[in-house]
């Protein structure tokens, strides 16, 4: 288990019922890195991913 799987684990079991939308999660996601302007680059590379993930040209990416 990586340390991540307990923040993962947290995140499902208190808003695994939750409905958002993408645009939700976005504004989250800038909010996060203009807090923690550190995590710019793992939260960019999230957010591609999610972005990329039914793109059949990326599977190797």
């Amino acid at each position: 288990m990586y340390f991540t799987d307990r923040g993962i684990e947290e995140l499902e079991n208190r808003r695994g019922d939750d409905e958002v939308s993408f645009e939700w999660l976005a504004g989250r996601l800038r909010e996060f890195v203009d807090l923690n302007p550190e995590f710019e680059i793992p939260v960019e590379r999230l957010a591609t991913w999610l972005a990329r993930l039914d793109d059949e040209d990326d599977d190797d990416a």
